[in-house]
């Protein structure tokens, strides 16, 4: 695997359970909302905004977290659904931001990006996979 691959594969071992996370509604209210959890939504938010991506800005990430162009517009799109609900939670809370009207887009969006990344890193895995030599002993 090259240096490059190997970059992008530490990158988004954060950022594909990051985006997995906002897709699962349940999972969210089962953890977020548990105060004896240590994963909140402020986890996501670093992970989309600071740590490993820029998800108001994404366009530069292409080739550092993100594979694709398709990648960078889903993000893009997840960043303007993860802003819209924050400026329905006054206080920052977790709960406010899941009863958040604009919460469903924040869902929808993600569930989107969740399968077009965990597509796009089985393809990775796959040339991967099929780049390396066989024994043929």
């Amino acid at each position: 695997m090259s240096e490059s691959s190997q970059r992008v594969a530490n990158f988004r071992v954060h950022l594909v359970p990051a985006v997995l996370a906002l897709a699962n509604p349940p999972w969210q209210r089962d953890v977020w909302l548990d105060p004896s959890t240590f994963e909140d939504l402020d986890h996501i938010f670093h992970t989309l905004f600071d740590d490993f991506c820029d998800a108001d800005h994404p366009d530069r990430y292409l080739g550092i977290s993100l594979r694709t162009e398709e990648e960078v517009d889903l993000v893009r799109q997840l960043g303007r659904a993860l802003n819209a609900a924050e400026a329905e939670a006054p206080n920052d809370t977790d709960a406010e931001y899941l009863q958040a009207t604009a919460w469903p887009e924040v869902v929808a969006v993600a569930g989107r990006l969740a399968q077009v990344m965990v597509a796009n890193d089985l393809g990775e895995l796959v040339s991967v996979h099929e780049a390396k030599p066989t024994d043929e002993s």
